[in-house]
């Protein structure tokens, strides 16, 4: 297990419950959990102790939205997101984790900024697209092989989409639960997987999964639009907090 000091034990507390919250439907929570992780540790340690963690709180969101998801806008952004997982593995040692974290703070800084200054006029939602759905896919699916910051990125394809919160939440649980395990090839190979890694993942799996549960409730409970307003709020604050890691010196 890894010897982490009591700050260091507070915050990967605060990451398994973020990213137990993400698995529940509140995808935009776990993105900060790589950054603060990162406040103890490398980014790229960070990551691999946090894939485990991912891996088994997707069981728990699989099984609560195993109805509620639409396999038509899952299966455009899968092809992509594969795509995405191959480029990070095969520029993994030659990307700086620092430029990755950076550019996916200004991408959402930039779409939940317009979204809050502009919101989505009433009508039609916007129809799932192949194209828009491989390059957005592909972008989610490199920066969350990286830093596990791909929810932005998803959220600039998805929301236009308007999805139902449920469905919303469904969906997106099952994008990144399939790519995490598949991540879980790569990180192997890459030797991320160490037993200390893995043993202090496997202490923070309670916490993840009763945040699931918490996450669970959550979503059924907030109205949809609100449900989207603070999707959209989370994310600005979320890329604010990247667009500060990938400045800092």
């Amino acid at each position: 297990m890894l010897e982490l000091s009591v700050a260091g034990w507070v915050l990967a507390v605060i990451a398994a419950m973020a990213v137990g919250l993400s698995k529940g439907g509140l995808a935009m929570v776990g993105t900060i959990s790589v950054p603060l992780m990162s406040l103890v540790m490398s980014p790229v340690q960070a990551a691999a102790l946090l894939l485990p963690i991912y891996v088994v709180s997707d069981l728990g969101g699989l099984i609560a939205f195993r109805r509620n998801l639409d396999r038509r806008v899952l299966m455009l952004a899968l092809p992509g997101a594969m795509a995405g997982i191959a480029v990070g593995w095969a520029t993994a040692s030659i990307v700086p984790v620092r430029g990755v974290t950076l550019i996916v703070g200004v991408i959402g800084f930039g779409f939940a900024l317009n979204a809050l200054i502009r919101p989505a006029p009433d009508g039609e939602p916007r129809p799932a697209r192949a194209r828009a759905a491989t390059i957005w896919g592909g972008l989610a699916g490199y920066t969350s092989f990286v830093s596990h910051a791909g929810a932005p990125l998803w959220l600039v394809y998805a929301q236009p989409l308007r999805l139902s919160p449920l469905v919303y939440a469904g969906t997106t649980t099952w994008f990144f639960a399939i790519g995490n395990w598949v991540k879980l090839i790569p990180y192997a190979a890459l030797g991320q997987l160490s037993p200390a890694n893995l043993a202090t993942a496997a202490a923070l799996m309670p916490v993840s999964l009763i945040a699931v549960w918490a996450g669970l409730r959550l979503v059924r409970i907030i109205p949809a639009a609100l449900f989207y307003r603070l999707i959209t709020w989370g994310l600005l604050l979320v890329s604010l907090r990247l667009i500060w890691q990938g400045l800092a010196p």
